[in-house]
């Protein structure tokens, strides 16, 4: 039996039909798992009173942004000054989800 330098056979390098069967499983999993989520996101002081960028949701029993909200919130209702938006649009607490979307609540912007 051949053995490498530190004493452990070597091991067989896979074809490049098993690299692309393991990648292909990969990216179909992945992809997956990326579409039966919601992407939740937070900006300004909402992150940081909550301690939290984002978080990654699984979108059974989800159907609204209010949805959302309660399951972030550990089941307050949304406070009527944060603002949210459902895929970078504008929207309110009615707005419907759906797996793969991505959701964020923010504080008011103010300008100057």
């Amino acid at each position: 039996m051949v053995r490498t330098w530190d004493g452990v056979p070597p091991r067989r390098q896979p074809t490049d039909h098993e690299i692309a069967f393991m990648i292909q499983t990969l990216f179909t999993a992945f992809s997956k798992i990326d579409t039966e989520m919601i992407r939740v996101r937070y900006f300004a002081s909402l992150r940081e009173k909550l301690g939290r960028i984002e978080d990654t949701l699984v979108a059974e029993d989800i159907s609204t942004v209010s949805d959302v909200w309660k399951v972030v919130g550990g089941g307050l209702p949304l406070p009527d000054h944060i603002l949210c938006a459902v895929n970078m649009e504008y929207a309110d607490p009615k707005t419907p989800v759906k797996e793969g979307d991505e959701v964020a609540f923010f504080p008011p912007v103010t300008g100057g």
